[in-house]
């Protein structure tokens, strides 16, 4: 996708106890994060509006939003932006995610059933089946709904929106690394991390959820690689 290209959100349906204002935030969030709009893609609050079929005045508050979890920029133009990404930002993203995420995983550990357990197989078995398919979205989605069953099995835990708030700067570059799982998703961490959780093994589980960040950002695994995809980024989503 380059700056010409339609922006392709993906729309839910919204159900009666959900607002105008929060689908619409609820939308533009999901979309980050799963990486649909490119770093530096300029948009209109108009022209989103007219994507949700909406009025501007629940896109501007979504996006207002959005912009205090800096996952969006608002211009002095109107125009909206993913912010654009360097590399000490994002090594420095990289690691508040292992160290978060190790975080909500030893916490949630001694919560997580059989039942759940059951469930985080399941999603890793769908994920290889989306891989298969080649359907990178739906990689990074299930990813996320991996993660997050984990995390929220601890009724107490009180880290998953700073969690969320990474996943929202980092998504637009994840889908990149998606796209280049066959070079670097050569072991299933998640697979580890299940075995882990059923021998309720908190360093085991620390060591394989580290290994999983690490090896999807592999694409960016030296500081030219990491220059060079930036600079592509950037071009892409330059006129």
């Amino acid at each position: 996708m380059d700056k010409r290209s339609p922006i392709k959100i993906r729309l839910t349906e919204r159900d009666a106890s959900t607002t105008i204002t929060q689908w619409v935030y609820q939308t533009l969030r999901q979309a980050v994060m799963n990486g649909q709009i490119l770093p530096g893609r300029a948009l209109t609050i108009r022209g989103l509006a007219e994507i949700l079929g909406v009025s501007p005045m629940p896109v501007r508050e979504a996006l207002r939003q959005l912009a205090a979890e800096n996952a969006l920029e608002i211009q002095g133009n109107r125009r909206v932006m993913v912010p654009r990404m360097t590399a000490m930002k994002f090594n420095e993203l990289c690691e508040a995610r292992i160290a978060l995420e190790s975080h909500a995983a030893t916490r949630a550990l001694p919560y997580i059933d059989a039942t759940r357990l059951a469930q985080l197989r399941q999603l890793d078995q769908d994920i290889d089946v989306a891989f298969e398919a080649g359907d990178t979205e739906e990689i990074g989605s299930l990813n996320q709904a991996f993660h997050r069953k984990i995390y929220t099995a601890n009724p107490h835990q009180i880290t998953l929106p700073l969690i969320e708030s990474i996943w929202l700067q980092l998504g637009p570059f994840m889908r990149l690394a998606n796209s280049l799982l066959d070079e670097n998703y050569l072991v299933d961490h998640h697979r580890e991390m299940t075995a882990a959780i059923e021998k309720q093994d908190a360093l085991a589980l620390q060591m394989s959820l580290a290994a999983d960040i690490r090896d999807g950002v592999a694409f960016a695994g030296t500081p030219e690689l990491l220059h060079s995809f930036i600079e592509q980024s950037a071009a892409s989503s330059t006129p």
